[in-house]
């Protein structure tokens, strides 16, 4: 059997560069994966401000209820690697097609679900349907773009991240705000089909029809292993509110054992020249990789669990309705699209210094927050610290989509979807532990000394630590970089994994 490596087609990265022959529709077709990926992220938060109307009209109990939000996260973030194998090995723009016409449905079973048992059903299809879409979009970046054209398109892609989470809030108030009646929860679900149908019509004109590398061998047992070890990491994570933390504590060790036999199993294929789920030479010897994801794990804990504080905060503690709960944070949202654009074409000349800087404005933006909202008057303190979360909008926008485009760019592309998974994984289980770790933290702090005030500078300074330690991990990978900055462009070096550079 002949050994396959990420090199084994014989190709450096200049091969592939020169013959790269530029797509005319390319900026089209990145449109629609970009409004195909905005609804799938947009939906892991969309949903919470509807909870209490969803529980209401539904007559479920909280921990039913909770399922709605933490049940999609969880099927998403398990069919990640998976679903972007399937990518590389068949062909992107087929899964992407099939797996957003899936999204379009479930999610119209979720807006006419007749029970809270249907609707958790719809909504575990649903996250499967964005788990499988969601790698197909920076794979598809990949194989569209190259050069400073693919650092633009991380840009967009990246502001397409960080607008999608940070708009959830405020777009759902404002569809409750505006359908009114029991019902009106269920226009969060419908609003994606018309969506997603004219999305699922541009993407089969504009999508280019490449196919994968022709390998339609799929490790089954790394599937189950991965799946297994992602699972146990996560289900007491989204338990976390019915007490799962507590009662599931030894899936944490048991899911970190079990993720060291699917390490070890990829090396066993490699050894024997089989095909991996996920080629551990992704971590070891493409440079920049195994940085990158540890750097967007640690900033998703912090980035995603302040969302919920806030709007724990804001309506809980000063009586705000959804949608002006969301209108206080806007201005972290404004901040990021506008950086991750800019970020786009910075990239290439500032490599990781550009996500350090980001990293360090998140910091003072969300820092500076904590403090005004423990100092000031709680009834002008939004408003006071609306410049200070814009800083931190601005330093988001130049973590995510810089961090997406240094911590793919060695990949190769027949490679492209796994590692997007891979790395989108990373940051879902950040995610999962931030919403779960930064509102319980929140509500600790209420129960014993019942200051709204020391609960939100609490649990902002939890994510403030995790966003310290991704700081730290990115000012460690630039440092090491600057010495190969120096050396000839990466668009005329040799395949990464091939020449074994870290």
């Amino acid at each position: 059997m002949t050994t396959s490596t990420p090199a084994a087609d014989g190709r450096g990265r200049g091969a592939q560069e020169a013959g790269y022959q530029p797509d005319p529709r390319r900026w089209r077709a990145l449109w629609v994966t970009l409004v195909a990926g905005f609804m799938s992220l947009l939906d892991v938060t969309i949903v919470a401000v509807a909870l209490p109307t969803i529980q209401r009209d539904l007559g479920a109990s909280p921990a039913q209820v909770q399922w709605v939000v933490s049940g999609y996260a969880l099927t998403f973030a398990l069919a990640l690697v998976t679903a972007g194998r399937l990518g590389d090995a068949l062909d992107r723009r087929r899964i992407f097609l099939l797996s957003l016409s899936a999204f379009v449905l479930v999610s119209a079973a979720c807006g006419a679900a007749p029970n809270i048992t249907l609707l958790v059903v719809a909504r575990l299809a649903q996250g499967l349907a964005a788990g499988f879409m969601a790698p197909q979009n920076s794979a598809l970046i990949q194989q569209l773009f190259r050069g400073a054209e693919r650092g633009r398109a991380f840009g967009f892609f990246g502001a397409t991240v960080g607008i999608s989470s940070a708009v959830g809030p405020i777009t759902g108030g404002a569809i409750l705000a505006l359908a009114s009646g029991a019902d009106g929860w269920r226009w969060i679900f419908y609003v994606n089909v018309p969506i997603g149908i004219l999305a699922v019509l541009l993407g089969r004109r504009l999508l280019p029809r490449v196919e994968g590398s022709g390998r339609g061998h799929v490790d089954a047992t790394g599937v189950l292993l991965l799946g297994l070890g992602v699972l146990a990491l996560m289900y007491p994570l989204v338990q976390a509110e019915s007490g799962g933390i507590d009662r599931l504590w030894w899936l944490f060790p048991a899911g970190a054992l079990v993720l060291v036999a699917f390490a070890q199993w990829q090396r066993r294929l490699v050894a024997r020249g089989d095909q991996p789920l996920l080629d551990p030479r992704l971590f070891s010897s493409v440079r920049g990789y195994a940085v990158g994801a540890g750097v967007g794990t640690l900033y998703f804990i912090g980035f995603s669990g302040v969302w919920l504080v806030f709007a724990l905060f804001y309506q809980h503690g000063l009586g705000f309705s959804p949608l002006r709960s969301g209108l206080a944070v806007t201005p972290f949202a404004v901040g990021s699209s506008v950086a991750a654009v800019i970020a786009g074409r910075l990239v290439e000349r500032l490599g990781r210094l550009l996500t350090v800087c980001g990293l360090a404005g998140v910091i003072l933006g969300l820092g500076g927050t904590a403090l005004l909202l423990r100092s000031v008057d709680l009834g002008v303190a939004p408003w006071v610290a609306a410049p200070v979360l814009f800083l931190g909008g601005v330093g988001s926008g130049f973590v995510v989509s810089p961090n997406f485009t240094m911590t793919l760019r060695d990949v190769p592309v027949r490679m492209a979807g796994a590692a997007g998974g891979a790395l989108q994984t990373g940051q879902r289980l950040g995610a999962a532990v931030g919403t779960a770790a930064l509102p319980g933290l929140y509500y600790l702090m209420l129960g014993r000394h019942h200051d709204y005030r020391s609960a939100v500078v609490l649990a902002l300074g939890a994510a403030l630590i995790g966003m310290l330690a991704s700081l730290a991990l990115a000012t460690f990978d630039w440092q090491r970089d600057r010495p190969a900055r120096v050396g000839p462009p990466r668009e005329v070096a040799d395949d990464p994994v091939r020449s074994g550079r870290s």
